[in-house]
């Protein structure tokens, strides 16, 4: 799964990485090293204008959600804290990403992100969780692939009142290899540059050719590095988080 992220980039660079369309950025999120659930998250999107005309092109927005996806038929919010993660082999028959996956595609920007492994002490037989900050070889960005959806508020009143709706994503994730496979069986999917319009595009609706879009973190060149047991407390934030720490002990490792 993918339980943490790092998202540090100022909303600027990010509008201008994504060519945004929609300039109004609104209260800006500040960086993060430790981006939890539930937490408010960039995203990337595009929608049609409401007023639009029908065959009217969708517009790039860089806007925030929720992180957490709350499908639109769901009683209240509390299944978003189960929904951080939507595994890539059955994404296109569970109800809760079905639809998004056809028609509410975006892109998360991070750093890179966090697992954690479970490292057995050869002296004590106690087992610890070890975390590691995996990213891109190179350090460059990630883009990493989401779906999100419309929720409302079935207590709220007229539906044209913007509290009465919540916007959440998921992050989709595939089997780990690499760096990634050695920390945890399962981790991120991205969406290569070239990629981008393709994925965003709300017209495009071919799940196959969907799929075919998605693919490894960093192409697959992936660094891990042991990182401060910090990050495990979502209060605790900082780019000391990222910093290499002293690895684990050698010791049997087990799946995280």
């Amino acid at each position: 799964m993918c339980g943490r992220y790092a998202s540090t980039r100022s909303p600027e660079d990010l509008a201008r990485q994504f060519q945004i369309t929609d300039r109004d950025l609104g209260d800006p999120l500040a960086p993060s090293w430790n981006v939890a659930p539930t937490d408010e998250v960039w995203a990337v999107l595009e929608r049609t204008p409401r007023d639009a005309s029908a065959d009217a092109p969708a517009a790039r927005h860089l806007r925030t959600l929720r992180w957490g996806l709350v499908p639109s038929w769901a009683k209240d919010t509390k299944i978003g804290a189960r929904l951080i993660n939507a595994r890539v082999e059955t994404l296109h028959e569970k109800p809760a990403f079905r639809t998004a996956f056809a028609r509410r595609r975006c892109l998360l920007p991070a750093d890179g992100f966090y697992e954690w492994q479970r490292v057995e002490d050869p002296q004590t037989g106690k087992v610890r969780k070890q975390p590691y900050f995996i990213h891109s070889a190179d350090d460059h960005g990630m883009a990493l692939a989401g779906l999100y959806e419309f929720w409302r508020d079935p207590d709220a009143g007229h539906e044209d009142d913007p509290s009465a709706w919540l916007t959440t994503c998921t992050i989709i994730t595939t089997e780990a290899t690499d760096a990634a496979g050695r920390v945890h069986p399962r981790m991120p999917l991205t969406v290569a540059e070239e990629h981008y319009d393709a994925w965003l595009d709300p017209s495009r609706q071919d799940t196959g050719a969907l799929r075919d879009l998605l693919e490894q973190p960093g192409g697959g060149r992936l660094d891990a590095r042991p990182v401060s047991t910090a990050v495990n407390n979502v209060r605790n934030n900082g780019p000391q988080l990222v910093e290499a720490v002293t690895g684990p002990s050698s010791g049997t490792t087990q799946p995280g």
